[in-house]
């Protein structure tokens, strides 16, 4: 059976857009018909290709299904299917609900999917750059053991737990970013604009200048003549900084080891990466994910490849005997506190339990810290700019004074 993409009227003349399972254009537009609408144009979607190039054809880079349409989408699925009503009409309803053109394509090859008798997990495996391993062995354990609504609640609420944090995080870094960026737009406009017309007045008069004038003059000459070479530098900077820390696993963990050892930023960093693996390894196995088959996913999830490794590490030591805790201490990137929870859960089965009470002991601990550090950072930044205007100024009303005392 195909999935067919139409554009129809209805007898108001109202246009409906949608698609439609057939397993032919006459059938589809007959099926069209049946319900009420009259389809000007009918054609079929696009095929799925190999489950690496679907994510890339179907979503493509300029059409991306974002995580925050991901979770609306896990939410009203686990709704419709808590309230009894079967998958392949689920997927009716929320085909209907669904804004996002390429997410209505992905949810209709789906639904297909399923009518052809395929599972939900086969039919989203076509589609890893939307549904990743974590999203997929979680419905694979839902479906094996059949309370797949009550793991897409869980999944829900990961997802949307961790958006809200990373929201928090974003949120409290706007504003001091905002600042910066209008702050240096400010002082290279009065450094190309204002300060020529002004240091032209003393160059003419040939006077000796101060040094800190002179250096003001040499800056703002370059700034105004050079300015375009400053650009290109950034661009690749920023350019060959994405490509040694994405693009080469030497760069990647070199890069991975800075963020958990800068100053400052590096704890919290730790702090995002332990509450990240705590909160996705105990929503895994909660939902029956065995647990070493969640500490391969847990890898990939926490985004840090030093701590991706020190997982792997320990899965193969738990795999040969040994408990959770142990060789997560020998690691030395946990620290005891969670250590000693993780032990405390192993020996009394409640590991799930004490995971989630670290998750959010650590959660909370990243929104303090970075509220402290952005508290911080506002009255620094505005200090910084002070500075430099500070500069300007008493480099221009230096030879002022000394102008005025000459005419004396």
């Amino acid at each position: 059976m195909s999935v067919y993409e139409y554009v129809a009227l209805d007898n108001r003349g109202h246009e409906h857009k949608g698609f439609v399972d057939a397993p032919g254009v006459s059938v589809a537009r007959q099926q069209l018909r049946e319900e009420g609408v009259y389809p000007v144009e009918i054609h079929q979607a696009r095929e799925k290709k190999t489950s690496v190039l679907s994510g890339l054809l179907d979503v493509g880079l300029l059409q991306k299904v974002s995580a925050k349409e991901i979770a609306v989408f896990t939410r009203q699925l686990s709704t419709l299917l808590g309230a009894g009503i079967p998958l392949v009409p689920s997927f009716n309803v929320l085909l209907t609900q669904t804004k996002n053109p390429s997410l209505q394509k992905i949810l209709a090859q789906i639904r297909a999917d399923l009518n052809e008798g395929k599972s939900l997990t086969a039919a989203m495996e076509n589609y890893p750059r939307v549904f990743p391993s974590f999203y997929i062995n979680m419905v694979k354990a839902g479906e094996a053991s059949g309370a797949i609504n009550l793991v897409l609640e869980r999944l829900a609420d990961f997802s949307e737990g961790q958006q809200a944090l990373m929201s928090k995080i974003r949120s409290a870094l706007a504003y001091p970013l905002i600042m910066l960026l209008v702050g240096s737009l400010v002082i290279f406009l009065l450094m190309t604009f204002v300060v020529p017309k002004i240091t032209g007045i003393f160059t003419d008069m040939k006077q000796t200048l101060p040094m800190i004038t002179i250096i003001l003059i040499a800056v703002s000459h370059f700034l105004k003549s050079f300015w375009w070479l400053i650009f290109l530098l950034i661009v690749v900077a920023v350019v060959a900084f994405k490509y040694l820390t994405a693009g080469t696993d030497a760069g990647r963990l070199f890069w991975d080891s800075f963020r958990l050892k800068a100053p400052v930023w590096g704890p919290v960093n730790l702090k995002i990466a332990i509450a990240r693996f705590s909160r996705t390894l105990a929503t895994l196995l909660q939902s029956g994910v065995p647990l070493l088959a969640a500490m391969e996913i847990v890898r990939n999830v926490v985004n840090n490849l030093v701590i991706g490794d020190a997982i792997a590490r320990a899965a193969k030591d738990v795999e040969e005997g040994q408990s959770l805790a142990e060789t997560l201490s020998a690691r030395g990137l946990f620290p005891p506190m969670v250590t000693e929870m993780i032990a405390v859960g192993e020996q009394s089965g409640s590991l799930e339990k004490m995971l989630n009470r670290i998750a959010v002991s650590y959660e909370t601990e990243v929104q303090s810290d970075v509220m402290v550090m952005t508290s911080l950072l506002e009255p620094l930044m505005i200090l910084a700019m002070g500075l430099m205007v500070g500069f300007i100024v008493i480099s221009i009303l230096l030879p002022l004074f000394e102008m005025n005392q000459l005419v004396r």
